[in-house]
């Protein structure tokens, strides 16, 4: 797969409109003391349908096979920190975690042997300038997909607590002309309708708005943060190609976003910038990965998985 076309661009923009599957109505992103989060752009009712942390999280989670914890076959062979009790079993892996390496099951344990190893390599200087380039090439061989969506490793010992990089890849949804449809329910409780609601006996009534507007998908791939790495061009082309992927891979199996939020992509995923690029599909994206993968393996940990025992 050929990313030539991109090499000099400071960005990779796309966008889409979306739609629901069914119906009109479409439930967004709500926020704890603030609900719905709508706002008013030049005369435009607007709505933030899905915000940029959850959708790291999407983009994440459908790159990731949870029966076999392990990555969807098209990823397999990449590298991710496996946290793990002291039977062998599945805590947490780093791809899964809020904070990546971050992790407290990661770092936090008395298995100090893979914090001891960020340290050494990284650095542990808490003045001076931070080499990014060196977290990058760690984050690398260990993590890859910290890159992507990224990091900030809040540990004293590591470059006191300086190391941190942006996502790559960031993605929102927000939804223009918007209308509030209205709506509600009862939870019924047939035995005894009077009954204290405080401890979940009786009829509660509860009101609920949904939406209607021209809902939108955006993607930015900050490709100038991916050249900076100072990566080779193998490693370079496996992020930009394993960005892609998520981009198609949660368009196709992650717009299910609530219950009352199941989305579709209307038309076709458009590139704004820079024009000439095309998009690869999904198919041709997955049957690439394998190779940009051991294209770029020279760059990995050895093995692949490190595991951190969380001793009892």
């Amino acid at each position: 797969m050929n990313f030539d076309v991109l090499k000099n661009e400071p960005r990779l923009l796309l966008e889409g409109k979306l739609k629901p599957i069914q119906g009109t109505r479409f439930q967004p992103t709500g926020f704890p003391d603030l609900g719905a989060a709508t706002y008013d752009c030049g005369g435009t009712r607007m709505l933030l349908v899905e915000s940029a942390q959850s959708m790291a999280n999407r983009l994440e989670s459908v790159c990731w096979d949870g029966p076999s914890d392990d990555w969807v076959e098209p990823l397999k062979g990449m590298p991710f920190v496996r946290a793990e009790d002291p039977e062998g079993n599945l805590i947490i892996t780093s791809v899964e975690a809020s904070h990546r390496l971050n992790s407290p099951y990661i770092l936090e344990g008395k298995d100090k042997t893979f914090f001891n190893t960020l340290k050494e390599e990284l650095g542990t200087l808490e003045k001076g300038q931070v080499d990014l380039r060196r977290l990058a090439k760690v984050l690398f061989k260990y993590d890859t997909n910290s890159l992507i969506h990224g990091i900030f490793l809040a540990k004293k010992e590591i470059a006191g607590g300086r190391m941190r990089l942006p996502r790559a890849l960031t993605s929102f949804i927000e939804a223009s002309d918007i209308t509030v449809a209205s709506s509600g329910g009862v939870k019924l409780d047939s035995f005894d309708p009077k009954g204290d609601a405080k401890k979940g006996f009786g009829n509660v009534p509860f009101h609920r708005d949904e939406f209607t507007g021209n809902i939108k998908i955006f993607f930015n791939v900050d490709l100038s943060q991916i050249c900076g790495f100072g990566f080779d061009s193998a490693a370079e082309d496996l992020l930009i190609g394993l960005a892609l992927y998520k981009i198609q891979a949660v368009l196709h199996r992650g717009m299910r976003l609530r219950t009352a939020c199941d989305l579709e992509l209307d038309g076709k995923l458009a590139v704004t910038r820079p024009s000439m690029f095309e998009m690869p599909t999904l198919e041709a994206l997955s049957t690439a990965m394998p190779g940009l993968i051991a294209g770029a393996s020279g760059n990995f940990a050895a093995p692949t998985v490190t595991v951190v025992k969380l001793e009892a």
